[in-house]
């Protein structure tokens, strides 16, 4: 039985005490181990801060970006082992576990470009010089310097890659060291790149504790900052923990997300606009069998499109198949883990109290290639209520899974807008229409309740990512029930590891430290 080691402190550690297992969500077959203990973690953030810092703050952005080219190419050189690591321990279909695996790759390879755009300076410019005397003589300028911490990184089972990839990126572009925490059910993909990464990365730049997080966060001080993705629960005792209150550590969070989709009045299902709407709800639905923080969970509709949008989504998913992941025909898998499909199927009967049946039922299958009463299967279930407003359910609990409720509207912007509030704050909601008013409307008045809103339209249909795709050029995180926090960006994405500082002086001084 393979026992997964720690990487702390330059070496592998594996830990003592009880063990925990790693298990194949079809088959529920063991995969691996991982000790629940045993690792020096004050000895790790010690050699992080001795030894990290220092490496890291000798290279320049050039030189940190082509660290993160090298990473991106390590990756595409073990892709095909990552894939089959992502369908054995993560229930992930191919098609789900190339969209984390080179996910992660791709936003190594952004941060990489964007390292090589910053070259050699050592400070970012944060806006433009500003005339704070009598004359030119005397100026300000804000800039964005690198921290003297350690980055610790507490990342979902839902995306063992892509999101200890699209963390690290910035963060080792930033300067800081890192110390990645992956969730111990599906920590299989992450550990191989840490076997990956380590001969690539220099000195202290990057260690990873494979198990329980422990007193990890314990060890957090002045200067280090703390990246969660995960539920609400843990988000609300990181916000409390002692080490983070007393020392200010900066924490960044991404939580729950209530994620709507909206269908404009204008639009007729047989167009562009419409097709891409279904595919959109449909594959959010299914990908990762509904296990995105991005998926949408709620979609409202105009009363007279609802029976279409509702025949429209049953037939698609019933042509789905459902099984063993490793199966050439199948096309979703199972939950991750078995206390996944538990807290899927409790949400999904919290909603059949207050909704409809549209589809799926509660959904129980048969699923295809797995042994009798094995597997932490849910199907696709779809609800409908026609009174989404008030439908507490639908606009107080996340199903974390392949559930999506539909809502009927007056098909007013008005409307669609105080809809996507009732989620309060999310990472990503998404409007279909091409009447530029509606969504101009819209836009206005959803902005402040969402991360980002994707716009759908006949224009951008055939070259869309859909909702659901984070990207590394822009923002990832959303306000209040999302977690409040901000990732990726581009740029924006390194100033949680780095320090604003506005500097005053001489005008010509302050110009020659940006280069």
């Amino acid at each position: 039985m393979q026992l997964l080691a720690s990487y702390l402190s330059g070496s592998w550690s594996q830990g003592s005490g009880g063990k925990s297992a790693l298990v194949n969500p079809a088959t529920e077959a063991v995969l691996a181990e991982v000790s629940n203990g045993g690792h020096d973690l004050a000895a790790a953030f010690a050699y992080a801060r001795d030894k990290g810092t220092a490496e890291l703050g000798a290279l320049t952005f050039a030189q940190r970006g082509a660290l993160l080219a090298s990473l991106a190419k390590a990756i595409h050189g073990a892709r095909e082992a990552l894939i089959d690591l992502a369908v054995a321990n993560g229930g992930n279909t191919r098609g789900d576990a190339k969209f984390d695996v080179d996910g992660g790759a791709m936003t190594l390879s952004f941060y990489a470009d964007l390292g090589a755009k910053l070259g050699s300076t050592k400070l970012i410019a944060d806006g433009e010089p500003i005339q704070v005397g009598r004359t030119a003589r005397m100026g300000g300028q804000h800039v964005w310097a690198r921290r003297r911490g350690v980055a610790v990184h507490i990342n979902a089972f839902n995306f063992p890659g892509w999101g200890l990839c699209e963390k690290l990126a910035c963060a080792l572009l930033a300067g800081m060291p890192v110390i990645s925490k992956p969730a111990t059910a599906t920590a299989l993909v992450a550990h191989k790149m840490m076997e990956l990464f380590a001969p690539l990365l220099p000195t202290g730049a990057l260690q990873m504790l494979v198990g329980p997080a422990g007193t990890l966060l314990d060890n957090v001080g002045p200067g280090d900052v703390v990246a969660f993705t995960g539920g609400s629960t843990t988000a609300r005792t990181l916000r409390t923990h002692a080490k983070i209150v007393e020392h200010s550590v900066r924490l960044n969070i991404e939580a729950d997300s209530l994620n709507a989709a909206i269908l404009g009045p204008d639009v007729d299902l047989s167009s562009e606009t419409g097709g891409l709407f279904i595919a959109d709800v449909v594959k959010d639905m299914t990908q990762k069998t509904g296990q995105k923080c991005t998926a949408i969970r709620r979609v409202l509709v105009p009363a007279d499109k609802h029976a279409d949008v509702a025949a429209a989504i049953a037939e698609r998913l019933g042509g789905i198949q459902i099984g063993d992941p490793s199966l050439e025909n199948v096309r979703m898998g199972p939950l991750a883990t078995a206390a996944q499909a538990k807290d899927i199927k409790a949400g999904i009967a919290r909603l059949a109290e207050a909704t409809d049946s549209i589809y799926g039922g509660t959904g129980d299958i048969t699923p295809v290639g797995v042994p009798a009463g094995k597997g932490f299967f849910v199907g696709p279930v779809v609800r409908s209520t026609k009174d989404p407003m008030n439908c507490a359910p639908l606009n107080e609990h996340e199903v974390f899974g392949p559930c999506t409720t539909l809502g009927i509207y007056d098909g007013t912007a008005a409307f669609a807008s105080a809809f996507v509030a009732m989620g309060q704050g999310c990472l990503v909601s998404s409007a279909y229409s091409d009447d530029r008013d509606w969504v101009a409307a819209f836009v206005g008045a959803a902005a402040p309740w969402a991360g980002r809103l994707y716009l759908g339209s006949s224009k951008m249909a055939a070259q869309s990512p859909g909702p659901g795709t984070a990207l590394p050029s822009l923002l990832h995180g959303g306000p209040g029930r999302a977690g409040g926090g901000e990732e990726l960006g581009g740029e924006r994405g390194l100033q949680f590891y780095m320090q604003r500082t506005a500097l005053e002086g001489d005008a010509s001084v302050l110009k020659s430290l940006l280069g």
